[in-house]
């Protein structure tokens, strides 16, 4: 499922609803394997609603407004674009078994998310860490760049995640 992968821009386009078809153990994963989800596309309303319930300051509520601040007009929440990315993961972007379980991890805006922009996730694998203590499952870096259809940067997400490994299939017992 890794964007190296022949055929993952047809397995990302086919996926953009639906969850992800293979799911990935710790196992499966190495230092430099790459994925990328599908798209949202954002829109003023989304926007508004997401603030008004969750971030409401003006520069998310108000186009106007928002024009006399730094942000020179609307702009998502950065919350909106971090709840935006987490369902990208999720439905076609980081096919891990379990789900994404977050242990930690650093979020930075770059640039301000927009009405017009269209987004996706560009992932990589940046370390791999077999837990000592807990033989069942590892620690996984991954870094995301949340990106929108001109390929600027609008988030950049490093985060760990607990990634099970491959469950040991019981053999029968030979007689």
């Amino acid at each position: 499922m890794s964007i190296n992968d022949p055929g993952t821009a047809a397995r990302s386009a086919a996926s953009r609803h639906a969850p992800a078809a293979q799911t990935i153990f710790l196992d499966d994963l190495a230092v430099g394997d790459r994925f990328q989800s599908g798209e949202h596309a954002m829109d003023e309303a989304q926007i508004k609603a997401f603030a008004a319930q969750f971030d409401p300051q003006p520069f998310h509520l108000d186009d106007d407004a928002a024009r006399g601040t730094l942000f020179g007009g609307l702009a998502a929440s950065g919350w909106h674009t971090a709840a935006v990315t987490m369902r990208l993961q999720v439905i076609s972007g980081l096919p891990i078994a379990g789900g994404i379980v977050g242990a930690g991890g650093e979020l930075t805006w770059p640039r301000p998310t927009r009405a017009s922009d269209v987004l996706h996730v560009v992932s990589e694998v940046t370390a791999i860490a077999p837990s000592k203590s807990k033989p069942d499952r590892g620690m996984v870096t991954v870094r995301s760049e949340t990106r929108n259809q001109h390929g600027d940067v609008l988030q950049v997400a490093t985060v760990r995640i607990v990634v099970p490994r491959r469950p040991v299939t019981s053999q029968p017992a030979a007689t």
